[in-house]
């Protein structure tokens, strides 16, 4: 049995459901490949090292951070397992409470961010903003709203 709220959707809404899934599949494709293929760089990396730049100190608890990205939080522990050992972050005790770590961004990971922004950048544009035009941009901006932070 079908939910009576699954039977309100039309068969064009559904259609343009299923491809919003596809493209942005094939964006997270794309960009993916140019990170890595140009600065050995995964999404997810680019995307901790982005948050982090972004962040006061440049630094975030793993909750805030985990809150913002798109891997699973046990993803994201063994993400930033790995990016500390490259040496692009840095987990510093909270002074406030012992139970909290901050991941902070380090010079080598800033480095790395600076030369991966460009790429990222054109790719987000060529693969994606591109093709927004009059209001689409707006809807879509609308769509991040009601889906939450």
């Amino acid at each position: 049995m079908v939910p009576q709220s699954a039977k309100s959707i039309s068969a064009k809404q559904l259609d343009a459901w299923i491809a919003f899934l596809r493209a942005h599949r094939r964006v997270l494709e794309h960009l993916e490949a140019e990170l890595r293929g140009e600065h050995g760089l995964s999404l997810s990396e680019y995307e901790v090292l982005l948050h982090l730049s972004r962040a006061p100190r440049n630094r975030l608890r793993m909750g805030e951070l985990a809150a913002n990205v798109l891997v699973t939080p046990s993803g994201l522990t063994r993400l930033a397992d790995r990016m500390a050992d490259a040496g692009l972050i840095a987990r510093r005790p909270c002074p406030e409470d012992r139970r909290v770590s901050y991941l902070v961004l380090t010079a080598a990971g800033r480095k790395r961010f600076e030369a991966a922004a460009p790429t990222h950048v054109r790719g987000v544009q060529e693969h994606f903003a591109g093709y927004l035009g009059g209001d689409t941009a707006a809807v879509l901006a609308a769509l991040s709203r009601i889906a939450g932070p």
